[in-house]
């Protein structure tokens, strides 16, 4: 597992925690099984609070990413592939909705949006 946590982004510590270890997931960087760190030592080599690793690894679960074994810890869930392009496409479709919603306060058209996703990707 491979973390970066920016100090300077917008985006909350948890949100990032949440959003490399569930891309790396879907991506199968993580395979099914694997055991992610205890909070605790999570949130110590990370330099970051209990309370936000749990929030992180809480999402992680409540979309079906993880599971919790009592006393062992937290484990990578089993998805088949069609499983995992299901749970990508809800992460991606829930960030593109928020993402929309901001472009449409600026008065973007869906032509406008979609020449600047051109010239950026």
């Amino acid at each position: 597992m491979n973390i970066a946590i920016s100090n300077t982004s917008e985006k909350p510590i948890y949100q990032q925690l949440y959003e490399q270890i569930s891309a790396q997931i879907l991506k199968g960087e993580l395979q099914s099984g694997y055991n992610l760190p205890p909070i605790r030592q999570a949130a110590t080599e990370l330099r970051v609070s209990i309370i936000t690793v749990k929030k992180a690894w809480e999402e992680l679960e409540r979309l079906g990413l993880i599971y919790t074994v009592t006393g062992k810890g937290c484990f990578v869930s089993d998805l088949s592939p069609s499983d995992m392009l299901q749970k990508r496409k809800e992460i991606i479709l829930k960030q593109m909705l928020i993402d929309t919603s901001y472009y449409k306060s600026f008065g973007l058209t869906l032509e406008d949006v979609v020449e600047l996703l051109k010239e950026i990707y």
